[in-house]
């Protein structure tokens, strides 16, 4: 896992990494420059044209490195520097000494449009909104039909904190050992488009000295978190859930979260569920057993949880008074691990006096706008979340993921977890309830909290990239959960 530095560490943190390493900030400099040219190669065709758009700070520099490297690579490249070189940082200057003079430099305004664009006018840095010649250069790029490249960040976008102002509209973002914060807000999406992270060689130890609350997980030594199991396991040691939810016409969610919970490997699973959604169940899946309901049209709070390992409950649930009753009945009689999901969300943002019967063995998993109704509204300010969600699980001693792009698991002591898997392709219906269904089967087989929610929350992602890979757009949530498997063998889950 990678920790997130943020303000003037990330500076603080080169000058160690170098310092301790035994390199030049140059040669970090070309280390940064490599990895995004061995990217870019494995995308782009020698045929494609590039212009390179360079400031004259250190991103500026690493734009005049990429310059050179692709050149030398083949690749027919021009490079356009906007402000003062005589004033340009030492790399920057370093770099433009050794330009090919094939690389010819011109004036931005008289560049020809090429087939990609590469950005590295701004990078941590700015902390304004741009102005003046850079404004009308970030302007005319927005509205070129090149394929457009940040390196390290868009110019325009603060590290940290919210755009203000004109941002460079990158279809990727290339950074650099780690994402900086603001590019992991999802108003920034049309900022930062497809985000890759590359490797610069820094190690856990040169971070140690550096406090953060803030983490990146993109699947680093997985079979660490999660539980192992021997040949004389059995269907006990894998955990006795309840997945309670589903209503009249809305008993696909339950089934989603059912099938879910059995492919990520729940030994026992009894669904929870009003008469009208006995025979779906039932007939749609035979591996799970059904309480006994004692009402039509909703699920009723008769439920006797003594030797049950987890619940998951809100799926389809709706919001009527058995809903509201069984939320109570669970909250105030479960101690063991629940995760709280759409309409449990919800009724607990109406009965808010019930938030005080949370605890730590609960995880809730809203989407923005159910995030919402627990918190109150954000005016689409991602910080402003981060904190309330940090807020809101050390007050009530509880974890949160906040799903979306990058979802944000917050637990009781603070931290912070961003999760890089997932893919467009599982914004449908259904996705959430799947998710529901793995992190409740994951605590019924004795996860921890902690655990169980960053392995959930990976692997729901990467089966959704599996399953995007195959059908894009046409990617369903069954598609995800049969993917489940397949994510769990890639990373040596037996």
């Amino acid at each position: 896992m990678q920790k997130v530095i943020v303000g003037k560490q990330v500076k603080e943190l080169d000058a160690l990494f170098v310092k301790e390493s035994g390199i030049s900030s140059y040669q970090l400099m070309e280390r940064a420059a490599n990895e995004f040219c061995h990217w870019f190669e494995s995308k782009y065709k020698k045929a494609y044209t590039v212009n390179i758009y360079c400031g004259t700070g250190n991103n500026g520099g690493d734009g005049l490195a990429i310059a050179r490297i692709l050149s030398g690579m083949g690749y027919e490249v021009k490079v356009a520097i906007i402000g003062n070189q005589e004033k340009g940082s030492v790399d920057f200057i370093k770099n433009l000494k050794v330009l090919p003079k094939k690389v010819i430099e011109s004036n931005w305004r008289q560049l020809e449009p090429r087939d990609l664009c590469i950005d590295a006018i701004f990078g941590v840095g700015i902390n304004r909104p741009l102005e003046g010649e850079y404004l009308d250069l970030v302007q005319m790029l927005n509205n070129n039909e090149a394929v457009k490249i940040s390196v390290d960040m868009p110019s325009g976008l603060p590290s940290e904190t919210p755009a203000d102002g004109e941002v460079f509209h990158a279809d990727y973002t290339i950074s650099f050992q780690f994402p900086k914060l603001a590019l992991l807000f999802p108003e920034h999406a049309a900022y930062v488009g497809k985000l890759v992270v590359r490797n610069i060689g820094m190690e856990p130890k040169h971070f140690k000295p550096f406090p953060s609350e803030y983490w990146f997980f993109s699947g680093e030594n997985m079979p660490a978190y999660h539980r192992k199991f021997h040949v004389f396991s059995h269907k006990g040691d894998f955990g006795r859930i309840i997945l309670a939810g589903g209503s009249f016409g809305k008993m696909g969610s339950i089934c989603l979260s059912t099938k879910a919970s059995l492919r990520t490997g729940a030994g026992l699973v009894f669904c929870k569920v009003p008469g009208c959604g006995v025979n779906i169940v039932q007939s749609t899946i035979p591996e799970a057993m059904v309480i006994p309901p004692s009402s039509d049209m909703e699920v009723d709070a008769d439920l006797d949880l003594a030797g049950i390992d987890a619940i998951g409950l809100g799926p389809g649930l709706g919001k009527g008074n058995h809903a509201h009753k069984l939320v109570h009945h669970v909250l105030e009689n479960y101690t063991g691990p629940t995760v709280l999901d759409a309409d449990a969300i919800n009724i607990l943002g109406e009965k808010r006096e019930w938030i005080a019967l949370l605890h730590p063995n609960v995880v809730l998993t809203p989407h923005l706008k159910e995030f919402e109704r627990l918190t109150g509204k954000t005016c689409d300010n991602h910080l402003q979340r981060i904190k309330l969600a940090k807020d809101f699980c050390m007050n009530n001693h509880c974890s949160l993921v906040l799903k979306g792009a990058f979802s944000l698991l917050t637990f009781p002591d603070g931290t912070q977890v961003f999760n890089n898997s997932g893919t467009v392709f599982m914004a449908t219906g259904g996705s959430g309830d799947v998710l529901t269904g793995i992190l409740t089967s994951l605590l019924g087989q004795g996860y921890s909290m902690k655990n169980a929610a960053i392995c959930g929350v990976f692997h729901h992602g990467h089966a959704g990239e599996l399953a995007g890979e195959k059908y894009g757009r046409g990617t369903l949530p069954t598609d995800i959960i049969n993917s489940i498997p397949q994510s769990l063998l890639a990373f040596g889950i037996e």
